[in-house]
């Protein structure tokens, strides 16, 4: 079902579904390109990464794709190529959707229980006629019944579907109409579906790409805006040579649909309509997930065992029939009788309420869940959240607040705090030339995406908005605490901009000088007199451990620069662990000035581009360490220790150091153990212990905690996997997004994960996850990707696990609820007529009202059953061994409550013909013989109420079965029906008023008496049940507390 409307459908933009399965080929191919030869399709399962990655127009040579393509980059295809290739290719365009209205609508009416209502409805209409001799009408009045009950239940079905599809509109606007090509030596405008491979193409800046082209010459300034595909709006450089393995992140390769944003190319087409990279991705978005819920598995394991039990059964009848009745008692089961009494055994064993208490439990408790401001985007995830038993979480805004703030920074070998820093640069006059701190502020200033907001600039610092993301804001803070980063960026020109990225892990800005006087703000006096208006001023920031190596100078606090030495390295080295082991996250910043003979290009060209990151790999001057503080939200330890209360495990997985990463941790209570006890890499171990068997994987004390990092990820083995999947606590540290996407796989073997993020590259790993959790701030990908949004805070997450387990809880009640009268009271009427000649005391039609009417409304509002109070004790259900439907739910509702029942109603049926001069024993083995002295029409009339009565009893009875089901563990004096807002359900008295009416509708209303065989009943009829019922109650109530004391002995273990 819907996330955001349960009322209408919601289209969804491709330019937030592409992306997600863009990125999940693009780390699956990755993936594949890390694995062995041997290894690689294994580990690529799905088609699309196969196809991918077994492309090689980007890694060949230009040369060769015109010769493979038999066309030259002149004169371009000839027609009668064309015409050949248009014929083995097809048109360029995306092939429609496949239509499946049809499968559709069919599955409304014939999933679930709907074949069998359907047969049951023809059949007992041939029963009417023609095999009716007369034809009795109630069975009519049975067939219409049981045809309006299937048309209901397809009603509901076709809602659920209604309210969850999201169709996808068309994707033809976002591809190009015409395009310039180059055909039998001249140059035509063409209609892009008209393009083949091997097609010439003129690119200019403004036009969309209209097929899938290797690169044959770029301009300089030649750049593509792949967002559509990709979710990241920042134009990349086209080139000619192949920049990466993966065919969907090199440059020489352009999409169709993307957009050349500056310069011109020329490119070879290589792929057309389905078989470009954008035919392919949009072809998948368009897919439905095919793998099941654990819910939708459970219900269809349970409709197995009922469909099977109701064979069983109608099998023994028919065999009875078949092979006894006809053959020693001709006259006592017609064939129509038959054919009515095997549509009953099968009408008692559906239990036909089970749909629609599905259907309004999962919208119940969406419901409940947006009031605490969780979106669902499936109602069927819902209760997958309640079986989680892993959550993977993001650090930065999810657990933290997202709000970082620079304490400390280090400058040569002194460490100090923002404060001192202030005051040190604000108490001197101004300097001839920059001080350490003055250069570090220079730095944090322009090496910085943020910006401040114009209109606020006369509040506080502290309190002015920032666009840009967390961390750039907090340096851009202490900049301004230090200096107007105004003035400071007014004195130079951005020629270049690498952004931040989580596989770069640093970002780099370039200048050209535009005020001298700048200089001394920004270098030391040697470098500043050196300084010419010609030269690039390099600046670079990002992790430590990722730039530290490239460093060749670092600045001292007084502003010069030495070398940057061992003792040096091994100094900052310590700063930084320092910094990492209090939970702060640690920036380097760094710079270096390049001559104009180092940079000969232009700046945006993809030459300069080049040259500026090549030189940013080495002689870097190291200017300082910025420590930046992301407070711990205040309701995160109280979350994870009720998550751990309830079983689940909660690991972190960030892009931070892992000293950092286990600081915070341990301040969230995701890992209890102090650091010492913390293992790392080196435990697991890549073999299996020789005095073990190879199969067991070793196991680890209670509350075991490890800290493992991106890089040692990728050389961990299976076993290692293994060994990894069985720690309690884990902090997964310095992770990419194609790493995160290969814990959820592995956690995955063995649970049931959720996955929390926020960003693009998150997005492959929410959906690969059985629930992934997206924060309301995150990008819309990643919200599209996820299954549930948290609106405010991840504090929410502990409301959607108690709900979830909720949804399950009160489906087993549902089940519980329907299987004794609706089930097993129902059939044995029937099996004890057809075995022991006893007459059937219970008469269809009542069964069919039982089973559609007066237990569906009391099952329906068991769904709005609140969370009992042990339901965040327990730990989460296994997927794999915990059922819905179990042995000791079946002994119970059948082998407890069931016989208790169908005796009950059996005696006061029997008791009832007893004193009213039919006596039993001359009913037993009868066969349809009638007791002597009996009048023929007195015998059928008492039937009639004989079958009233056991009809009142079930359905009296049945209200306190629905008393006794509310709670698996606990007394209805500890969750109350009223009087208590945390546990009462005040829809329960509705539903039994419900029942009552139409309990009286069929049985006393004088028009139907004739034509149903239905009839009022003695006044004490109604009184005995609910002796009968307050008996059940009290059992139950004696069970519940036995448990209770008794939470270990074989009665707990019998327990549903």
């Amino acid at each position: 079902m819907s996330i955001h409307s349960l009322q209408s459908r919601r289209e969804i933009d491709p330019a937030v579904a592409l992306p997600i399965q863009y990125r999940t080929i693009s780390y699956s191919i990755s993936e594949s390109k890390q694995v062995p030869e041997a290894e690689k399709y294994e580990k690529a399962k799905d088609s699309a990464t196969k196809e991918f990655s077994a492309l090689e127009w980007h890694t060949i040579t230009t040369d060769e794709a015109l010769s493979r393509l038999t066309v030259s980059p002149t004169s371009g295809l000839s027609t009668e190529q064309v015409a050949i290739r248009q014929k083995e290719y097809g048109r360029n365009a995306p092939s429609p959707p496949k239509s499946d209205w049809l499968q559709r609508w069919f599955g409304y009416f014939f999933k679930g229980f709907g074949p069998v209502l359907l047969v049951g409805a023809i059949l007992v209409l041939i029963s009417w006629k023609p095999l009716g001799q007369p034809p009795a009408l109630a069975n009519l009045i049975l067939a219409i019944v049981l045809f309006a009950v299937f048309l209901i239940q397809a009603a509901f079905n076709a809602f659920q579907d209604w309210s969850s599809s999201r169709a996808m509109r068309s994707i033809k606007s976002m591809l190009p109409d015409e395009c310039t090509v180059t055909r039998n030596g001249q140059q035509l405008s063409l209609p892009a579906p008209e393009l083949v491979p091997g097609d010439i193409v003129a690119i200019k800046a403004g036009n969309k790409l209209p097929a899938d082209v290797r690169f044959l010459q770029v301009s300089s300034d030649a750049k593509l805006d792949r967002s559509i595909l990709t979710g990241e709006s920042v134009p990349l450089a086209a080139a000619v040579n192949s920049t990466d393995d993966n065919y969907l992140e090199t440059r020489c390769i352009g999409m169709q649909g993307t957009h050349c944003v500056t310069g011109t190319c020329t490119g070879l087409v290589v792929a057309t309509g389905d078989r470009t990279v954008f035919g392919r991705i949009a072809t998948l978005t368009q897919q439905p997930k095919s793998k099941m819920t654990t819910l939708e598995k459970e219900v269809l394991y349970f409709v197995i065992i009922i469909c099977s039990i109701m064979l069983t059964m109608i099998t023994i009848v028919l065999f009875a029939w078949g092979f006894w009745l006809r053959k020693d008692h001709p006259d006592y089961i017609s064939v129509p009788t038959l054919i009515v009494d095997i549509v009953s055994v099968a009408i008692a064993f559906i239990p036909e309420g089970l749909p629609i208490a599905l259907t309004a439990g999962l919208t119940i408790t969406a419901n409940i869940m947006r009031t605490n401001k969780i979106l669902c985007k499936s109602l069927k995830t819902v209760e997958t959240l309640g079986a989680v038993s892993v959550i993977c979480s993001d650090k930065t805004g999810t657990l933290t607040e997202n709000r970082m703030t620079v304490t400390e920074c280090t400058i040569g070998a002194r460490t100090m705090s923002t404060d001192e820093a202030e005051d040190e640069i604000n108490g001197k006059e101004k300097p001839a030339a920059a001080s350490g701190v003055s250069q570090a502020r220079a730095i944090s200033g322009l090496c910085n995406a943020a910006d401040f907001d114009a209109a606020e600039a006369h509040l506080p610092i502290s309190e002015r908005r920032i666009f840009g993301d967390a961390t750039d804001q907090a340096i851009l803070r202490f900049s301004e605490r230090l200096g107007s980063v105004q003035q400071l960026r007014q004195g130079w020109n951005k020629t270049y901009e690498l952004a931040f990225n989580s596989k770069n892990k640093y970002m780099i800005r370039t200048f050209n000088l535009v005020r001298k006087e700048c200089l001394s703000d920004t270098l030391p006096a040697s470098e500043a007199s050196e300084f010419n208006s010609g030269d690039i001023f390099l600046t670079i920031k990002g992790a430590p451990d990722v730039l530290v190596n490239r460093c060749s100078y670092f600045v001292t606090d007084a502003g010069d620069v030495r070398p940057f030495d061992e003792s040096m390295k091994a100094a900052f080295e310590e700063t930084k662990n320092k910094y990492s082991s209090q939970g702060k996250r640690c920036i380097l910043l760094a710079r270096k000035t390049l001559r104009p003979f180092d940079v000969p290009h232009a700046p945006n060209t993809s030459q300069f581009e080049e040259i500026v990151q090549e030189q940013a790999k080495t002689e870097l001057t190291l200017v300082g360490l910025v420590a930046i503080v992301d407070p711990l939200r205040p309701e995160i330890r109280g979350v994870v220790s009720t998550l751990r209360t309830a079983g689940i495990r909660i690991f972190m997985v960030t892009g931070d150091f892992a000293l950092t990463a286990l600081a915070i941790a341990q301040d969230a209570g995701i890992v209890s153990r102090p650091a010492a006890e913390v293992h790392n890499a080196s435990a697991l171990r890549r073999e299996p212990n020789p005095s073990t068997d190879d199969k067991t994987v070793e196991s680890f004390e209670p509350s075991s905690s490890i800290v493992i990092s991106g890089p040692e990820l990728t050389t961990l083995n299976e076993y290692q996997w293994a060994q990894l999947t069985q720690y309690d606590e884990i902090v997964f540290a310095r992770t990419t997004p194609e790493q995160k996407l290969r814990i959820v796989r592995e956690f995955q073997k063995d649970g049931v994960v959720g996955m929390t993020g926020d960003g693009v590259n998150d997005a492959p790993s929410l959906k690969a996850a059985d629930v992934g959790i997206a924060l309301g701030s995150g990008s819309d990908i990643a919200i599209e990707a996820a299954d549930m949004v948290l609106l405010e805070s991840f504090s929410s997450v502990v409301e959607a696990v108690q709900y979830g387990r909720v949804v399950f809880d009160n489906l087993k009640k549902v089940i519980c609820y329907l299987l004794p009268a609706g089930s097993f009271a129902e059939f044995w009427p029937v099996f004890t007529s057809v075995l022991f000649g006893l007459p059937q005391i219970l008469s269809s039609f009542l069964m069919i009202i039982i089973c559609c009417f007066t237990d569906c409304a009391a099952a329906t509002v068991l769904s709005y059953e609140k969370p009992e109070a042990d339901v965040l004790l327990r730990r989460p259900r296994n997927v794999k061994k915990d059922r819905l439907v179990n042995w000791q739910l079946v002994i119970h509702a059948y082998g407890v409550i069931g016989i208790l029942e169908t005796t009950l109603s059996f005696f006061v049926s029997y008791w009832y013909l007893q004193r009213n001069g039919i006596p039993f024993n001359q009913l037993w083995f009868a066969f349809g013989k009638i007791p002597d002295g009996v009048d023929p029409d007195y015998y059928a009339d008492q039937l009639n109420i004989a079958s009233s009565i056991y009809f009142v009893n079930l359905v009296v009875m049945q209200w306190f079965n629905l008393m006794a089901v509310r709670t698996r563990r606990w007394s209805i004096f500890q969750h109350p029906p009223a009087f208590n807002k945390r546990t009462q359900n005040l829809y329960l008295f509705p539903a039994i008023l419900f029942s009552v009416s139409i309990a009286i509708l069929w049985l006393y209303i004088p028009q139907l008496h004739s034509i149903l065989g239905t009839v009022p009943v003695p006044v004490e009829h109604w009184f005995l049940p609910f002796a009968f019922g307050t008996f059940i109650l009290l059992f139950d109530e004696s069970r519940k507390f036995l448990i209770r004391k008794y939470p270990k002995s074989i009665l707990a273990k019998l327990a549903w």
